[in-house]
């Protein structure tokens, strides 16, 4: 299992990259790997980017720590897993440096990205959902290296007594989302919640909706001292007054419009279980229940041979769509850090003109000793990449970048539906194979009804 961390760094961006860069850590730098950057020019390539983004946040840096388990992987396959995660989450658009410390118990990898990403120069957006998408892929990067996960649960975030007193059922936080909850379950209008409310002891204030009112509604328990809020922050944002005015309306338009039950996408019900046995009339809901179910996913997909060809097609489709958006990220991976560095080559060319014609050259470049060096590393990157550099276009290379991006978007879209499909039709024939296998219809009704609707 791999656990991981992210946190911002403000200042002292070369400091951190030394850090994490250091030889005895990394096996004498065995482990480290960089992309849109080189290690040692990282800072200055950072810094670079940031000063074309237009956004004003302090961040500079990303640094993201993804720690394994003791002796559950070796150093090269960490080091492999990181660069793995390293360009998913960052889908090469931000520079970084990975390193795999080896110095410890547990393997851990450090990555340090710029916080601007070198297309548009827009800040990364670190956050709570960003977070568990980065987790999300350290845990799908575990499983395909058969490594361990961490069990994901439903309740994280909090402190460990507010957890331990809910699991007690003594959390006053959360008794009182109990009995909201029941009295919205309870009430036909906003106004008999309130009462209900009232009646089962609580003090309300700030219910109201008319103008000058309290932006909050706010309910004390008889036992506590202090009033809570009807805040996301304080009870969650099921809990305002205004979700909860619309929870009790949305209870009457639910029950206005009763949907259709989609019987083909349920399993069938499993009769061999002793309480259907024991129960004549248990069995016969659950027969009828099968029926339906059956009957459904029969009336849905024409034949059984048609079912197996959609599922066929479907698997193919949802596959090639996906080889392609394998192939689409490396481009884009490739041409975002070309880009970068066609930009670095074009900002930075003029300093090295001036650097040729200056009469003292070596005072010239401790003075532009940063512009020299990007523009230096870049033009070298260039030359190996083949670019043409006196028809060197970064606008052109950004259409061709947003038209990949345009046709990523697109066929991951495409994989995701005939993911969900082929999940649906597999359901559906694994419940016609089911239902087929535990009954025997007599042979005459169903030469019968082959006849006038042949399925097989």
């Amino acid at each position: 299992m791999a656990y991981t961390k992210i946190h911002a760094i403000k200042a002292t961006i070369d400091k951190a990259i030394d850090y994490i860069c250091n030889p005895d850590k990394t096996d004498e730098q065995i482990y480290v790997s960089s992309y849109a950057c080189a290690p040692e020019t990282a800072a200055i390539d950072f810094k670079y980017t940031l000063d074309h983004c237009r956004e004003n946040s302090p961040n500079k840096a990303y640094h993201l720590i993804q720690a394994f388990a003791p002796g559950e992987v070796s150093y090269e396959e960490a080091h492999r897993i990181g660069k793995e995660l390293a360009d998913k989450v960052l889908e090469g658009k931000y520079s970084y440096v990975l390193t795999t410390h080896i110095d410890k118990g547990h393997i851990h990898n450090h990555i340090i990205f710029c916080a601007a990403d070198n297309i548009e120069h827009n800040k990364y957006h670190d956050c709570k959902q960003s977070y568990y998408h980065i987790r999300n892929l350290s845990d799908e990067l575990c499983k395909e290296h058969n490594l361990s996960v961490i069990i994901p649960g439903a309740q994280r975030g909090r402190k460990y007594k507010e957890w331990q007193s809910e699991q007690n059922g003594s959390a006053w936080k959360t008794q009182i989302r109990k009995d909201i909850n029941f009295c919205i379950k309870s009430a036909s209008t906003y106004e008999e919640f309130l009462l209900l409310m009232r009646a089962k002891g609580y003090e309300i204030k700030g219910e109201t909706f008319e103008e000058g009112a309290a932006k909050y509604i706010s309910f004390r328990p008889l036992d506590k001292e202090r009033f809570v809020r009807g805040s996301a922050k304080s009870l969650g944002k099921e809990y305002t007054k205004e979700r909860i005015r619309e929870r009790i309306e949305m209870k009457h338009e639910r029950k206005s419009v009763i949907p259709k039950k989609d019987y083909s996408a349920r399993r069938l019900i499993d009769t061999s279980d002793e309480k259907f046995q024991n129960s004549p009339g248990l069995q016969q809901w659950a027969t009828i229940e099968n029926l339906k179910i059956a009957t459904q996913s029969y009336n849905e997909v024409g034949s059984l041979s048609d079912l197996k060809h959609q599922i066929t097609v479907k698997t193919e489709a949802g596959k090639s769509a996906k080889q392609s958006v394998v192939k689409l990220e490396h481009h884009m991976k490739d041409l975002a850090e070309i880009i970068k560095y066609a930009e670095q080559y074009k900002t930075n060319r003029s300093y090295h003109i001036a650097y040729k014609k200056s009469k003292n050259p070596d005072a010239y470049f401790r003075r532009y000793e940063s512009q020299l060096i990007l523009y230096g590393g870049a033009r070298r990157v260039l030359e190996q990449t083949g670019i043409n550099l006196k028809g060197l276009n970064v606008d052109k290379l950004k259409a061709e970048y947003q038209e990949l991006m345009k046709q990523k978007n697109e066929l991951t879209s495409t994989y995701k539906n005939c993911e969900k499909e082929v999940q649906s039709l597999n359901r559906k024939l694994e419940n016609l194979n089911q239902y087929l296998g535990q009954t025997q219809p007599d042979f005459t009704s169903e030469q019968s009804r082959k006849k006038n609707n042949p399925i097989l």
